[in-house]
């Protein structure tokens, strides 16, 4: 801990120390089952500020990758509509129409009516976009060996497994857990 009375109040408890807090708090609380959800929160949110310096040393923002992503998973030739984008992300049409001003701004994408229905826009990856795109990819990929590193071939199968399994546990319970969460807002 912080030798600093006021540095110890901002530091986040390790793992121990909060499991050990919630058992003081919850008795039924299962240490093992607190200590996997708790390690996975955490390292989400580590894994998410790591990337976020990686895109901005880049000099794009995370929102920005999540829209490169998406259009570059939607298949040659990397097109979708700003509503379809908006689902995809779990954005507002505002919040979507925003990102993709400052995307346009920067050369990242393009938007154009649809010749074949003038009423729909389409939103285009640019070659720079892919290029922006490429790059975040080749250092997330460094970033996700090293963070890997200790672990063999087998045991990355097996968390990979592991992890996949959870991931459809809940979005077998949660089917709109990818998105917005409307119903609390």
């Amino acid at each position: 801990m912080a030798d600093n009375p006021a540095d110890a109040a901002d530091a986040e408890p390790t793992l121990e120390e909060q499991i050990a807090a919630y058992q003081r708090e919850f008795q039924d609380l299962d240490p093992q089952v607190e200590q996997i959800v708790s390690a996975l929160g955490r390292l989400n949110r580590r894994m998410n500020v790591a990337y976020g310096r990686q895109t901005a040393s880049l000099g794009i923002t995370n929102a920005e990758w999540e829209v490169l992503k998406a259009l570059v998973l939607s298949g040659a030739p990397y097109r979708m509509g700003p509503g379809d984008l908006a689902k995809r992300l779990g954005l507002t049409p505002a919040a979507m129409t925003h990102r993709i001003d400052r995307m346009v701004a920067e050369g990242l994408v393009t938007r154009d009516r649809d010749e074949s229905n003038r009423v729909r826009v389409i939103v285009e990856l640019t070659t720079e976009g892919r290029a922006k795109w490429l790059e975040a990819m080749r250092a997330a990929s460094g970033f996700e060996e090293d963070l890997l590193q200790d672990l063999s071939p087998e045991e990355r199968g097996v968390l990979g497994e592991v992890l996949t399994r959870l991931l459809r546990r809940v979005e077998d319970a949660q089917p709109d857990a990818g998105g917005r969460l409307t119903d609390l807002t």
